[in-house]
This record gives C-alpha cells, structure tokens and sequence, in this order.
C-alpha cells in the first residue's frame, strides 16, 4: 500500500518489566529492531517515537548494535517530540504529525513489546480501510487492540484535541475517531510482553 508510515512507539518506562523493553533479547537482537524490521517490510518511512528521556532513546546505540543486518536505515526516522507525561496516545499524536509531514496519508501504530507481529497482521488492517475511516484496529475475542491499527494521519489534530482535554487512554483516540474493528486471522500477532513472566512464557512457546 502506499502512503503508509509505519509508527512504533517505544517511550514508555517499562515499569512492570524492569528493564527497557526496547533493548530486551528476542531471538538474537533487540525487541525494538525486531518490530521495527517487520514494520519496514510494508511501511516507508517508520518513525519510532521515543522521547529524549526515554531509555529506548538513550540506549539506541546498543540497540543498532545488536541488531541483526538487514534493517533498511534509510526507511527509519526518530520522533522524539511526544508531549512528556501524555503516555502513548501522546506519542500517537507526535508519530501522526510526523508521518503527514513525510506525505504519509495512512500509518501503521505498533508498540516496541510486540514481537510476534508480522507483516500479514498490517495487510489485514489495511484491507479493512474505507473511505470514511480514520481508525482500522485488531480486534479479538477479547478486546480491542488501538496500538495495533492503521491510522489516517490527518486524524491527528482530533486526537491531539482529546490529549489537550487530559485523555490518556490510547481507547480514547477509538473513540473519537470513525474507527472499524478487524478480526485478525492469527491473535499471536498481537501479544504483547508487559512482565518478565510473559516474555519468558513467550520465549517458551517460540521454541
């Protein structure tokens, strides 16, 4: 598809993990470079936004590093501009501006702790674009997911309106937007690692 930016976001503090998940281990390289891999086999430009503070943003160097060949690091631009305490739906604002700067009509959001996500997962979601929508999310028999969607980037200004009125639940930009739910063929794609035990359960199944 073209016109689709590809937005990981990657600032968040990792609380409950401990450690950055960004630099966390996964087959061989860093969490952050395996999404950001995936991303770029359908998204040009991917923007990964990350404030300065963050650690992902700190600790890029040993990121590139320890990534393995084959990233296409022309295709890979930083955002670091994300309102500070706006949690992901702030970086989600950031990435969106960022991406129709680029000339990107559509953009793919993806968190950094999401290892299993294939490029298949983004294809669905763009199927499911119509003309009248802003937001295409994965959804499974559980919940929906918002930082798993293909995103308008003129719907930006909408949701910087609701960060601007103190909405800091990623649910909250779904809900100001035309959004369209899809049910993805293969649910793997979108777990997510939160807590030590869930990457080590993860790793388990992955052989």
């Amino acid at each position: 598809m073209s016109g689709l930016a590809g937005i990981v976001l990657a600032g968040g503090r990792s609380k409950r993990m401990g450690s950055d998940k960004a630099a966390l281990d996964w087959q061989g390289e860093p969490m952050l470079a395996r999404v950001v891999r995936v991303v770029a086999q359908r998204c040009d430009p991917v923007l990964v936004v990350a404030g300065e503070s963050s650690a992902a943003f700190r600790g890029i160097d040993d990121i590139r590093d320890r990534a393995a060949p084959g990233i296409d690091s022309s295709k890979v631009r930083w955002v670091t501009d994300e309102q500070e305490g706006a949690g992901p739906l702030g970086g989600l604002v950031a990435g969106l501006a960022a991406a129709a700067a680029a000339g990107a009509e559509f953009a793919f959001v993806c968190a950094t702790d999401m290892p299993l996500i294939a490029g298949e997962l983004i294809d669905e979601l763009c199927r499911g674009l119509t003309g009248s929508t802003q937001a295409v999310i994965a959804h499974d028999s559980q919940r929906d997911h918002p930082m798993a969607g293909v995103y308008r980037t003129d719907a930006g200004p909408v949701i910087a309106e609701i960060v601007a009125g103190g909405e800091r639940r990623m649910l909250g930009a779904i809900e100001a937007l035309n959004t369209h739910r899809v049910g993805v063929s293969d649910p793997d794609w979108l777990v997510n690692v939160n807590a030590p035990e869930d990457l080590h359960r993860l790793r388990v199944s992955a052989g």
